[in-house]
């Protein structure tokens, strides 16, 4: 069965573009033009990824991914019109996995779109009996659910990508790119905010639950790596 996208944008010439495009690659696309709509369109369409305009009416794109997330961590990759850091960093820091800028290349967010739904498809489905730990860190791949200290985690989709990256390649180092690689899917050419952005998160959700955890550590000048837990 193909994956299902939602492509949320207020712009409806630019939901056609995305929506015929992906629809060539194979793809089931629903469209919403406004906040409110994309939610009840989220809860009932089940997509596995979606493309979240930021500025919408009723509901704006923060607002959004914050429901998103809360409810199922798919993917998320936001539309900006705005040049502004700031509004990228808090899209990330609010769930989404990754952004781009308008206007924007159709080819490189259709690229996008594969690496990062093949990436999710890749966790999912590995090593999907297993159950990975680190201290109090407990991760189940097939369900995607973590704990700690038996605690359930909320984790956004590239989250709980990130911690079952490093707990199946604890002590090595890895740098931002190679991050973007191997837990994205691609070769990221330029800002790798995004992967700081992600360990923050990470990290903070981990220590809110064990503030003694340190697991996740960052090896300046060159990147980051998972320790394991004393």
């Amino acid at each position: 069965m193909s994956n299902k996208i939602l492509v949320v944008d207020d712009e409806i010439s630019i939901c056609d573009l995305i929506r015929v495009n992906l629809e060539s690659e194979g793809y089931r696309v629903a469209v919403s033009q406004d906040g409110l709509d994309a939610i009840e369109k989220f809860k009932s369409f089940k997509p596995n990824l979606v493309v979240l305009d930021l500025m919408l009416p009723y509901l704006n794109g923060y607002e959004v991914c914050k429901k998103i997330t809360l409810e199922n961590p798919v993917p998320i990759i936001m539309l900006t019109a705005k040049s502004d850091l700031v509004d990228k960093v808090l899209g990330l820091e609010l769930g989404a996995d990754d952004y781009m800028t308008k206007p924007f290349h159709m080819r490189e967010l259709t690229a996008r779109i594969k690496a990062l739904l093949r990436r999710t498809s890749i966790i999912t489905d590995t090593s999907s009996t297993e159950i990975l730990k680190n201290g109090a860190v407990e991760i189940i791949p097939e369900s995607r659910k973590v704990t700690i200290n038996g605690e359930p985690v909320n984790l956004s989709a590239k989250e709980f990508d990130l911690l079952f990256f490093f707990l199946k390649n604890m002590g090595k180092v890895f740098t931002r790119e190679s991050l973007l690689e191997k837990v994205w899917g691609y070769e990221y050419a330029g800002d790798t905010r995004t992967v700081d952005v992600h360990i923050q998160r990470l990290r903070k959700k981990i220590k809110d639950q064990h503030p003694e955890s340190n697991e996740i550590q960052t090896v300046f000048g060159v990147g980051y790596k998972m320790v394991e837990s004393a």
